[in-house]
């Protein structure tokens, strides 16, 4: 492949993980933030995202010849709008430009002709261009504005062709961006925030991701045999990435008809969850509630019969703390270890392999569940003792769950009051709430289109849990206590299976 020659300051495309290519410049790191080994890459500074990444050379295009194609490739309303942020950032460059030029002419016709410096062109294995820290000059408001880059659209974009890879590409950037930092950088204080080791006052660790594969930019999977029980709408997905990455996996579920695409895919058939646990090293599970967690392990044939010692057991349900007490009491009794680790996220992320791992419990069992984390997802934290992570995710889906009920009641109010349910999505996606979460699921609620992406029965349960965890240290939950009634209500118009958005329902009927 011929040699790309780009340097810094550069307009490009860049290509990230499962994102479609999108527009950022090639900027100086931060000078703690060290390049990668072994890869030929770039830093960029992506327009209409808060976010920086390495990316590879073969990852990366040339703006302005690709801009036309890319263009009428994606019509998302987010990729215009870093679109037109590039075209900003040209006009005020431009006109940087013209004044610098009249200053110059000005210098020369008083013969002090200033020198024009030459730019330093970078090429793919130039290793010391990156060791300097950002200059001013990158940072100033002309480089492209924050927001996040999880409001990219995901998808594949045709007509553009992109190096590919037989690994899965960087989709644990943000766990790559500190893993080579020693101390976080000014320059790069959202995702130092994100990503720094904090040590808690409860003894408990928030980190990302432990192994450093996920630098290389691809999965090494572990040699342990994998079990799986459970294949419901997270559960589907984590375990097709999990064959995907090579990991080997046996899979159970209480129909076991689905069972069946996931062994054409090359996944093993263990006819009960005792038989799983005994054939596998760890036994991942992800059920609906806290009795199908329970009756999983303690009910007949179920984990605890399977169990010996050294067997690893990771429970990645949303249950309560209780539950997982219990849950780890019994399977450590009988010599196993024990590792809770629910996910936050819905169908679309656990198919993209883009979920949030909360784990707690024993950290050796995490340390071993590395490489299927880095399957399943982008980012995975170590909160310390068992039921530590059943305590954050209730907490993180009382937040969410409130937060659907509010934007439905905003829809409906609009509409009741004469109001453009579209106009006050638009304007919503233009102010400081605007989110991904916020624009699907309102689209989808102006489309009618309920499909399940989180079950409106299991955002209730946890808002029910999450009530119920607060009363027990005597917290008062009252936002969350209101949401929760207008997700029974929905409930009783029977509305369990449908997205969580369909609380909407609630509210017109």
């Amino acid at each position: 492949m011929a040699t790309v020659h780009l340097r810094i300051g550069d307009l490009v495309w860049g290509k990230l993980g499962r994102y479609p290519p999108w527009p950022g410049k090639i900027v100086s790191p931060p000078k703690d933030l060290k390049k990668p080994r072994g890869k030929k890459c770039f830093f960029v500074k992506f327009f209409g995202t808060e976010d920086h990444a390495w990316i590879k050379v073969e990852q990366l295009k040339p703006y302005h010849p690709h801009k036309e194609d890319m263009v009428k490739i994606n019509k998302g309303k987010r990729f215009q709008q870093a679109v037109d942020a590039v075209e900003e950032y040209l006009k005020k460059a431009k006109g940087k430009e013209s004044a610098h030029a009249s200053d110059d002419k000005n210098k020369t016709d008083k013969g002090r002709k200033a020198p024009a410096k030459p730019m330093k062109i970078i090429e793919e294995d130039d290793e010391d261009a990156f060791k300097g820290g950002s200059s001013d000059k990158e940072q100033t408001d002309s480089d492209p504005e924050p927001s996040s880059v999880q409001r990219l659209v995901a998808g594949t974009v045709s007509g553009f062709k992109w190096e590919s890879s037989p690994v899965k590409d960087d989709s644990h950037f943000h766990h790559f961006l500190l893993s080579q930092s020693e101390k976080p950088a000014s320059s790069m204080e959202p995702i130092s925030k994100r990503l720094k080791i904090i040590e808690e006052d409860t003894g408990s660790t928030s980190i990302q991701a432990a192994d450093s594969t996920a630098v290389n930019g691809s999965i090494t999977p572990t040699d342990k045999r994998i079990g799986f029980l459970g294949l419901g709408l997270m559960g589907s997905g984590i375990v097709s990435n999990l064959l995907k990455m090579g990991h080997v996996v046996t899979v159970w579920n209480r129909t076991a008809e689905k069972c069946d695409l996931f062994i054409q895919e090359g996944a093993r058939l263990g006819r009960t969850p005792a038989e799983v646990v005994s054939m596998c090293d760890i036994t991942f599970s992800c059920v609906s509630d806290p009795k199908a967690a329970r009756d999983l392990v303690l009910g007949p044939s179920g984990v605890l019969q399977g169990i010996r010692p050294g067997k690893c057991y990771v429970e990645m349900s949303t249950v309560d703390p209780e539950t997982i007490t219990e849950l780890s009491q019994v399977i450590t009794s009988r010599g196993g270890r024990f590792l809770e680790a629910p996910v936050s996220g819905s169908q679309q992320l656990s198919n993209d392999g883009m979920l949030v791992i909360v784990a707690a419990g024993d950290r050796s069992v995490y340390e071993d569940c590395s490489s299927c984390f880095q399957a399943m997802g982008k980012t995975s934290f170590f909160l310390g003792e068992a039921g530590n992570a059943a305590r954050m995710m209730l907490v993180l889906n009382m937040v969410q769950g409130s937060f659907m009920a509010t934007i439905a009641e905003g829809l409906t109010l609009a509409q009741a009051t004469g109001q453009s349910q579209q106009t006050f999505l638009d304007i919503l996606c233009q102010g400081q709430m605007a989110s991904t979460f916020v624009d699907q699921k309102c689209q989808n609620i102006l489309q009618g289109n309920f499909k399940p992406d989180y079950y409106l029965k299991h955002i209730q349960k946890d808002l029910r849990l999450a009530i119920s965890m607060g009363d027990s240290v005597n917290h008062p939950t009252p936002m969350a206590a209101a949401a929760n009634e207008v997700y029974k209500r929905a409930k009783a118009l029977d509305q369990s299976d449908n997205d969580m958005s369909a609380v909407y329902r609630a509210y017109i009927h």
